[in-house]
């Protein structure tokens, strides 16, 4: 995203940067500078140009150009799936990554990142930012993997598949190769998939060649800028694997130590305002994406009920068995059942039922 773009991406953002620059003259933009790297998992598209790049261009706005961030692709400072390692040895000051790539070592990281049991975007919000989630975060990755660590951007539902072959039934699942991460790696297998993972650049060849038949990636707008529907001609929806999916924000200890702690409120504040703008203009863009999908040709296919309710079923038992033995995922787990209790009537006396047209 260019600065000329940065400063024209709507009213709203807009003018919350320019009141939070307006109110905190002297605390924000005075002080020492700072120059970081920061990795990312990302070769390009939204998550790159309005999660990554547009926080560090926020950062440096608000900051009166005193906090500089060079932001890298992902591979270039390390392993694109080990964001967090990266950042941890201080190869990169700072990372942009979806948590749950570190699953194989915690798989508490997806209770953060999302998966076949989660609420959806808006009640991750609400948890993370109202309920406590995001200081449980913050006390979790501190503790398990000696970073500093907070949200930054949140995607709503996923596609569940761009498909070389039709995917709507149990039965259809069955052998097929599709490329995914995290804990439904391990729930796919059960339902009689064939998963694997690999880095987001390395999808579409992977695609084109038939090496999978499938793949999960992100949204329906995010899923453009890749190209797999150029490939691969079924779009399957919704994305039960992954209803929502918070990314994260990692920062060196030593780092962040070194940081005033009014630099670093800075910093917090500055990933929520993007955290908030990603989740409007992702909801905002997929609702134009999907003609786009049927224009290119697309078959749009919607996933049959049985499977959504085996997908969320799978995810609870997943997540029921995990906690047992495991005292953080039993913590964050919790929280979010309880958060989720709390909502159980919010249908009741928020929405009201309309006719389909």
């Amino acid at each position: 995203m260019k600065k000329r773009e940065f400063l024209k991406a709507g009213a709203v953002s807009a003018a919350a940067a320019a009141a939070a620059a307006a109110a905190l003259p002297a605390r924000a933009q005075g002080g020492p500078s700072y120059s970081w790297k920061m990795a990312t998992a990302w070769s390009g598209g939204p998550l790159m140009d309005i999660g990554a790049k547009a926080f560090a261009e926020r950062l440096e706005f608000l900051s009166g150009g005193r906090m500089k961030i060079q932001v890298f692709t992902g591979g270039a400072l390390g392993n694109a799936l080990k964001v967090s390692e990266t950042v941890r040895n201080g190869v990169a000051e700072m990372g942009h990554t979806w948590m749950g790539y570190d699953w194989g070592a915690d798989p508490t990281t997806v209770v953060f990142g999302g998966y076949a049991g989660s609420f959806n975007s808006e009640y991750m919000l609400h948890w993370l930012y109202e309920a406590g989630g995001a200081e449980l975060e913050r006390q979790f990755r501190d503790e398990k993997f000696g970073i500093v660590s907070m949200p930054l951007f949140i995607r709503t539902a996923e596609v569940f598949l761009h498909s070389r072959k039709p995917v709507k039934t149990l039965a259809d699942l069955k052998g097929l190769k599709l490329r995914t991460a995290g804990a439904w790696i391990e729930m796919s297998k059960e339902l009689g998939a064939s998963p694997v993972t690999t880095p987001g650049g390395e999808i579409y060849p992977a695609l084109e060649r038939g090496v999978i038949d499938a793949t999960e990636w992100g949204t329906l707008w995010e899923n453009i800028t890749p190209g797999f529907y150029k490939v691969a001609k079924y779009l399957i929806i919704p994305g039960v694997h992954q209803p929502t999916a918070p990314f994260e924000l990692c920062i060196n200890k030593d780092v962040w130590a070194k940081l005033s702690a009014n630099d670093q409120k800075l910093i917090e504040l500055t990933a929520k305002l993007v955290t908030y703008e990603t989740f409007t203009r992702i909801g905002q863009e997929d609702a134009k994406a999907l003609e786009f999908f049927r224009k290119s040709g697309n078959e749009i296919i919607e996933l049959d009920p049985e499977v959504q309710y085996a997908a969320r079923e799978r995810g609870i038992a997943w997540a029921e068995k995990t906690r047992v033995g495991n005292p953080w995922f039993d913590k964050a787990y919790k929280s979010q059942r309880e958060f989720e209790a709390l909502w159980k009537d919010a249908p009741r006396y928020r929405n009201v039922k309309v006719k389909q047209a």
